[in-house]
This record gives structure tokens, C-alpha cells and sequence, in this order.
């Protein structure tokens, strides 16, 4: 029936079959491993002990001949392993168990879409390398991934802890030996090389679906010889090192957790209803520990072990930044020891580097910043900040920026402080403070209508880059020279960027910076400075908040300081300001006389620096009233004036000038009937605002074209364009989404 003589694994997958068993399913039945049935069928076990095939044979419902030809394969594949002399059951070579992988965290928690990622590579194997910070929980990852990868890999596991952070790495020679003593290879006592090794290695794993797990990894040298490279085998590397050298390696990079995966963990470990009870402090908790896994799991820890203490309790001890890595302990799990290893790997340089980049106030930094704070040249720093992002000590962002993982910023300033004399380091945050301010105000005076060219920026849109990019670190310099009674060059910044204000007002805290100046400008005296930033934080107010009627009060102390002052300028601008507020707050005829006083007073001031922006509120104002035609004959005086008026102004800031005005003869157009025209008008005042990249001004012409479509009965004109607003809008003005949101609540179903 058979022809030759089967083995007993082919005869044991023949009855399988036929009984329509899986292996796991005879596997239960028969009380066997799934494993030890996979080693059979394969043939790298010849046959199984008699009872083991007696059960086998009750689990397949075998009788009668074919029970009896069953029993018999297995009889003879005992005879023939009695022969080869290798004990029944076992294989020749035996395979790596998973029972000597280290044990797994029971509660891994937010990591679901990498395990399923890796359990896609199961089928095709290779190599992965799962990078990532210091305690983001790389380990953690690969030893779940090992356990759910059982199935796709029946011939084991094989773990090893390479120790890479250790002053001395396990050798790739004391490696391989774990590795074949895993796979039932016997410790060698002679002088093969480390070559001889490798070649035994990968030759003892080919035809094996093995998994190998290569934890903790120092460098390619080390792993090269290790990766398995053979089909069927799949190599997992964790390494806080980017091994850049290896080929042929797909990466894997572990991020912090989110923040709902940070407070599972949480609640994992210290109980649900703790975390239930208090859901500010757990939330305070996971973001105090920068949602890294091993802090979690350290605070947690903390939590589980005293179960008198408070989250809120936890949370004001880790509140203090000079003492929260040393509160980041429990047991023999501390964080400060995590990032120590990493540090004292790296060459002197670089950890110089790392130390001065404490100096830094914002979020991110590219090698402009690093250089000031190391007085390196760009290249050198540029090697520096590439070393630590390899080493997993800084996050790269795009376009050369770099950023530390919040702990790590605390254990970089840790370092500096016990490493360098408080004298160096005043002198460094000296340097970055000084360059942050002069830069930055260099940048915003860029955008003034009368700014010269060639200075630090050649243009309106380079000075504008430098200040988006940099924009954590000006604005954090700035409140850090307020705090310290740098009042001068505060004032200096905070009057310069009113221009770039109205460029970017949507997202930036105008009204502390502005208020701010305000302050410094009066503590040293400074009326004429104090009326300026008071008009400045009158407009934050009214534009970016909303508060009109604190703007109103603002732009009248800014009246007052300008008359004491004699700032004629200012003076004009706060009743051009008064004028809007008032009509803002619903009265208009009150808003008009300031508006005409603004107007009168505006004449011997420069077109673009005051005249424009002054007769635009008038014709605001006018148009409030229900005077349309007499507004609109108002702007269109300004446009005529613009066009005359081609110096004085950058291209840049006519163009975005211009554009204001052209939103209030849109205004007009809609109250006069004309709704296609306005509606065209707002979208060439959109498309201006688009090319001058002004974020929260398109927001405003595109919900100004929408209503506009929506009156015309457009309606899936005016559908695109308020989509297009909300999504310009986005999370930054609450007011502005609302505005949105009820237009296209008044759009018909589709």
C-alpha cells in the first residue's frame, strides 16, 4: 500500500491527514507537544516512545490493520534510532527550546502594530533591528514577539544577551558557543577559528525555521557573525546603537508610547481603579515620565508597592525636574543608570556635545544652536549630533533638527552641571540666549515695510523660516529674559516682530509675548516703548483671543502712554485700534469718530507703515455702519495708493497688505449683493495668503469664499472652501473651527 518502506513521520502525516486533524488538534488529543509532533513528521525525530505511539494511535481513532501498521512504523523507527545510537524521542541535533528565553513582562501594552509587523516577516525571515531610546522597552518587544512567533518558528528560539553597554561585550567567539550549545551542538575544546564557528552555526541552522533573538547588541562587529542567514530563520537585533554598517536589515524604531498606551500600563500595574480614581495625576504621571515603558513601569512600581500613596503624591515628587531621574527608582530598576551606560560609551567629543546641548530653551535644535553651544564649527557638530542620534540619546526630526526625549534632557543637564564649572556654563547659555535674541529680532525686522536687505536675512521668507524653525526656542529665550530682568532686549524683540505678528498669528502666544514687552518697556521707563507693545497687545487680544473688550482697554493705556510720550505714531495707531474695538463691541458710531480722528492723524505718517492699515479700519468701521458704497470707495483709494506706492515696502509685505484690504471690499461685494465677485475676490486673497505661507489669514479668506458661495447657493463651492478653512484652522483657533462649523451646518445634505 505504501510501495517503500515510509518512516514513521510520513506514515504519522498520512493517518493525520485522513483523520482530518491539525497538529495542534493531535497534539491535544493526544497529549504530546505540538513540537515534538513537528520533529516526527519532519524526521529529525525517527520515532516516539511505545506509549507515546499507543496514544497517538487512540487520538486518531486508529483499529484493526491500520492501528497495526502504525504501531509497527513506530516499532521500527525505535530499531533504526537504537542503531544510529541516538535515544528515542530526541533528534539527532537538538533543536533550541524556547524554555531558555528570559521571562517576558506579563502586561506589554501599546506595542500591537509592531508585533503584528514582525509577525508579517515571520514567513519571509531575514534580519530585524529594533532600535530605540533607553528603557522604550526594545527587549520587552522582542522577547513577546519570540513567544507569539512560536508557531512560525517550530524549531526554537535562540536568545542571547550580548551585553553591548557593558564595559566588556560578550565576544563573538563566547556568543557562538552559547548559540551551538543552543541548537545541541557540544562546547569545543579546540583551536577552531571564529570563522570555523560561524560556518558551523549557520551550517547546523539551514532547513531550520528558527528564531534567533540578539539582545542588547555593543556594534556590527559584533553581530555580523551572528545574524543567521539562511531561509526559513529570522534574526531579531535590539541595539540603543544604529547599526548603520549591516546589510540587508530592516529597522524597526521604537517609539515612547502614546499616551492611552502609557496609562494602560499604568493601570496594569498599580490597578485600574487607582488610575480610575485619579485620571489627572495618571495622566500628569505618564507624561512626567515621557510615556517611556521602563519609567512607567518604575513610577508604577513605586505605586504597587505603597498602596497609601496617591498618584497626585507620586506626581509632586517627580514634579521637581533637579530630583525626578533620582525619584525614577524601584528596586534594582532606576533610570539614571539606563542613560549612564549610554553616556560613558561615547567619545569625549560627544558627550561635550550632549552636555551643551542642556543649554538649548525650546523643543528641537539643529547645528546652528549646537554650534553656538559648543563653539564647534557646523561640520564637527553636524558628526557630534549624528553620533548621539545613532547612540539613541537624541531623536532626528526632519530637515537636520534634533530633539531630546524629555528624561534624557533632565540627565543631560544632570551631566553638565557635575561636569563643567557653573562659570562655563553661564558663559554658554550667554552665548545661546544672545544669539536666540539678536537672531530673532534681525528676523522679525525683516518683515517691516521699510526693511533694508542684506543684513542677517535676504529676505522676508528666509527671515520667516529661521523664525518658524526656531520658534520654541525665541519664544523660551524671550520669557527667560523676561524672568530675568533682561528688560532691553526684550523690549527690542517683542517691537520688532509685530510685523511677522501679522504674517503668523494663528498658534503663537502673542499676547505673552507681547505683554512681556509691555512689562520690560515700563520698568525701564520707556513710555514710547510701553505705547507701542501696548497697541501691539491690544491687537493679540482682540485678533488672537478674541477679548475685545480687553483689547479696547489695552489701546486706551496705549493712547495715554503715547500722548505722555509724544509718539505721535502710536497715538494715531490706538485710535485706529480704539475705532475697531468699539465697533467689535457693537458701537459703531463711537468706533467712527476715532476711526476719522485715526485717518486725519494719519496723514503725515508713511503710506505703508501706518496710512494703509489706519484707512482700512476706517472703511471697516463705515462698512459696519451699513455705508457700503462710501467703505468700498474707501478701499478702493487705498488699492489706487498701493499701486502708486511701489517703494517703501517689500513685495512681501505689499502683497499681504494689499490682501487685507481686499478682504473688506469682499465684505462690501457680499452687502451689496454681489456675491460671485466677492466670493472671487476672497479666493484671490486666499491664493496671496497660500503663496506667503500666512496659515491663519487663508483660514479666514477661505471661510470668508465660503460664505459667500453659500449665499450665491453654491453650495458645494462653499462646501470645499469651508473644509479647506477648518483644515487650516485646525486645533489652533477654537473660535475659528466654530465659526466654520456653523456655515457648513447651514449647507443643505448632500
Amino acid at each position: 500500500m505504501w510501495g517503500r518502506v515510509s518512516t514513521f513521520g510520513e506514515v504519522l502525516v498520512r493517518f493525520r491527514r485522513q483523520a482530518g486533524l491539525t497538529q495542534e488538534g493531535l497534539a491535544e488529543a493526544s497529549g504530546l507537544s505540538v513540537r515534538a509532533l513537528r520533529d516526527v513528521e519532519r524526521g529529525r525525530t525517527r520515532a516516539v516512545q511505545r506509549r507515546s505511539a499507543e496514544a497517538l494511535a487512540d487520538a486518531l481513532g486508529l483499529a484493526g490493520t491500520d492501528r497495526n501498521l502504525f504501531v509497527s512504523a513506530a516499532r521500527e523507527g525505535r530499531r533504526r534510532t537504537a542503531e544510529s545510537g541516538t535515544p528515542p524521542g530526541e533528534s539527532e541535533t537538538a533543536p533550541a527550546e524556547y524554555t531558555g528565553l528570559p521571562l517576558a513582562v506579563p502586561d506589554l501594552v501599546g506595542r500591537d502594530d509592531e508585533l503584528a509587523w514582525l509577525s508579517e516577516l515571520a514567513a519571509t525571515g531575514g534580519t530585524v533591528a529594533v532600535v530605540g531610546h533607553p528603557g522604550v522597552g526594545k527587549t520587552a518587544l522582542a522577547l513577546a514577539a519570540a513567544r507569539r512567533l512560536r508557531s512560525a518558528f517550530p524549531d526554537g528560539c535562540l536568545w542571547v544577551d550580548l551585553r553591548g553597554m557593558d564595559e566588556q561585550p560578550v565576544t563573538v567567539r563566547a556568543a557562538l558557543d552559547r548559540l551551538l550549545r543552543a541548537l545541541g551542538v557540544p562546547s569545543s575544546e579546540d583551536s577552531s577559528s571564529e570563522s570555523d564557528q560561524v560556518v558551523l552555526y549557520r551550517s547546523v541552522l539551514a532547513g531550520r525555521r528558527t528564531l534567533v533573538v540578539l539582545d542588547n547588541a555593543a556594534d556590527e562587529l559584533q553581530v555580523r557573525p551572528l545574524l543567521a542567514a539562511t531561509p526559513g530563520c529570522l534574526t531579531l537585533v535590539t541595539c540603543r546603537q544604529v547599526l548603520a554598517g549591516l546589510e540587508g536589515v530592516r529597522w524597526l524604531w521604537l517609539e515612547p508610547l502614546a499616551e492611552g498606551a502609557a496609562l494602560d500600563l499604568l493601570a496594569t500595574i498599580v490597578g485600574e481603579d487607582r488610575v480610575t480614581a485619579e485620571p489627572r495625576a495618571a495622566a500628569e504621571l505618564a507624561e512626567l515620565c515621557g510615556n517611556l515603558p521602563l519609567a512607567v513601569r518604575i513610577a508604577g512600581n513605586r505605586l504597587a508597592t505603597r498602596p497609601r500613596w496617591s498618584l497626585s503624591y507620586l506626581v509632586d515628587l517627580l514634579g521637581d525636574e533637579r530630583t525626578r531621574l533620582g525619584s525614577l527608582s524601584a528596586g534594582d530598576l532606576r533610570m539614571r543608570p539606563v542613560f549612564e551606560m549610554s553616556y560613558r560609551r561615547l567619545p569625549p567629543t560627544v558627550r561635550l556635545v550632549f552636555r551643551r546641548l542642556a543649554a538649548v530653551p525650546g523643543v528641537d535644535f539643529g547645528d546652528e544652536l549646537a554650534a553656538v553651544a559648543t563653539g564647534m564649527s557646523g561640520p564637527e557638530v553636524r558628526l557630534c549630533l549624528g553620533e548621539l542620534a545613532d547612540a539613541s540619546l537624541l531623536q532626528a526630526r526632519p530637515a537636520g533638527r534634533f530633539q531630546f526625549h524629555d528624561l534624557l534632557r533632565l540627565f543631560a543637564i544632570e551631566r553638565w552641571e557635575a561636569e563643567e564649572a557653573s562659570a562655563t556654563r553661564e558663559q554658554v547659555s550667554d552665548a545661546v540666549r544672545g544669539h536666540l535674541l539678536s537672531t530673532a529680532t534681525a528676523a522679525a525686522d525683516a518683515f517691516a515695510p521699510a526693511a533694508s536687505r542684506g543684513g542677517v536675512f535676504g529676505s522676508d521668507a528666509e527671515a520667516g523660516e529661521w523664525l518658524a524653525r526656531e520658534e520654541s526656542n525665541w519664544i523660551a529665550v524671550h520669557r527667560a529674559a523676561a524672568g530675568a530682568g533682561e528688560h532691553r532686549p526684550v523690549v527690542e524683540l517683542a517691537t520688532a516682530l509685530v510685523w511677522y505678528a501679522n504674517h503668523r498669528w494663528l498658534g503663537l502666544p502673542w499676547v505673552e509675548i507681547f505683554e512681556l514687552g509691555a512689562t520690560a518697556a515700563s520698568a525701564i521707563g520707556d513710555r514710547a516703548a510701553e505705547a507701542t507693545l501696548l497697541n501691539d497687545l491690544g491687537w493679540a487680544l482682540g485678533v488672537c483671543l478674541g477679548d475685545r473688550a480687553a483689547s479696547l482697554r489695552t489701546h486706551q493705556q496705549a493712547l495715554a502712554a503715547a500722548i505722555e510720550s509724544g509718539e505721535r505714531r502710536e497715538e494715531t495707531e490706538a485710535y485706529a485700534f480704539i475705532g475697531t474695538a468699539l465697533e467689535f463691541l457693537g458701537r459703531p458710531e463711537e468706533a467712527l469718530e476715532f476711526a476719522r480722528q485715526a485717518a486725519a492723524r494719519a496723514e503725515e505718517f508713511d503710506f505703508w507703515l501706518v496710512r494703509l492699515s489706519v484707512l482700512n479700519r476706517l472703511a471697516s468701521v463705515l462698512h459696519s455702519l451699513g455705508r457700503y458704497e462710501e467703505a468700498l470707495s474707501v478701499y478702493h483709494d487705498v488699492l489706487a495708493e498701493a499701486d502708486r506706492q511701489q517703494s517703501g515696502a517689500s513685495l512681501e509685505t505689499r502683497r499681504m497688505m494689499v490682501a487685507y484690504v481686499k478682504e473688506g471690499v469682499g465684505d462690501c461685494l457680499v452687502a451689496l449683493g454681489k456675491l460671485r465677485e466677492a466670493a472671487e475676490t476672497f479666493r484671490e486673497t486666499r491664493r496671496t495668503r497660500v503663496e506667503l505661507g500666512s496659515v491663519g489669514n487663508v483660514a479666514v479668506a477661505a471661510l470668508n469664499e465660503g460664505r459667500a458661495w453659500l449665499l450665491a447657493k453654491e453650495y458645494e463651492r462653499a462646501r470645499e472652501c469651508l473644509h479647506y478653512a477648518l483644515d487650516a484652522y485646525g486645533d489652533l483657533a477654537p473660535n475659528g473651527r466654530a465659526q466654520v462649523l456653523a456655515e457648513l451646518a447651514r449647507l443643505p445634505a448632500q
